[in-house]
């Protein structure tokens, strides 16, 4: 697994819940170091202890630690390159959709090893979506939903999403556009600017 993944857990927990959670996080699941190095690559299993030891420390379902990490990687401000990079995917939320399937290949344009889930959108109408999510890391989907609400709430869109199970094809997401101008939603500049929301 591609350390700036396992780096984005450790940013969530430690943002959110303090240094010494983490360190706790770290004990937990047996790391035997404090940090992910984000340019390196690490075994699965160190990345699903972390995550289980996160379950465990700080006594929340897994898929609501995952979904929180999606929507901390959008709206945490000192990631707001990845928010600037998937707002390029469109001008409306349903333009974005339409371009996640071209995440994993924009990804390795950046990091040729850094593996991404693979992603497939069905589009059943112009208001409804069905989004496929296959990765090696169980729950990926709920993290792909924290991911989604919060781009939702950043194009101003009002979603209603629904997690659809594990089937052979991957973990399904189902994904309903109930308004595209629910609310004003954050400016959006091609170019950095002093003060941008």
């Amino acid at each position: 697994m591609h350390g700036l993944i396992n780096r984005a857990l450790q940013c969530y927990v430690r943002d959110t819940h303090g240094p010494a959670i983490w360190a706790h996080v770290t004990r937990e699941a047996r790391l035997g170091f404090d940090n992910f190095e984000p340019m390196l690559s690490y075994d699965i299993a160190l990345t699903e202890a972390a995550v289980q030891a996160c379950v465990t420390v700080l006594r929340r379902p897994r898929e609501s630690i995952l979904e929180d990490l999606g929507t901390f990687l959008v709206s945490n401000p000192e990631l707001d390159a990845l928010r600037r990079l998937l707002r390029f995917g469109g001008v409306s939320f349903t333009d974005f959709l339409q371009t996640l399937e071209e995440t994993r290949g924009r990804g390795r344009l950046a990091l040729a090893d850094l593996d991404l889930p693979e992603l497939d959108l069905v589009e059943i109408s112009p208001q409804l979506f069905k989004l496929q999510c296959r990765f090696p890391l169980a729950g990926s989907s709920h993290v792909m939903m924290g991911l989604l609400r919060a781009m939702a709430d950043d194009y101003g869109a009002l979603v209603l999403m629904e997690h659809g199970g594990n089937g052979p094809e991957g973990e399904l997401i189902l994904i309903q556009v109930l308004e595209m101008a629910h609310s004003e939603g954050r400016r959006f500049y091609l170019t950095t600017r002093v003060g941008n929301e």
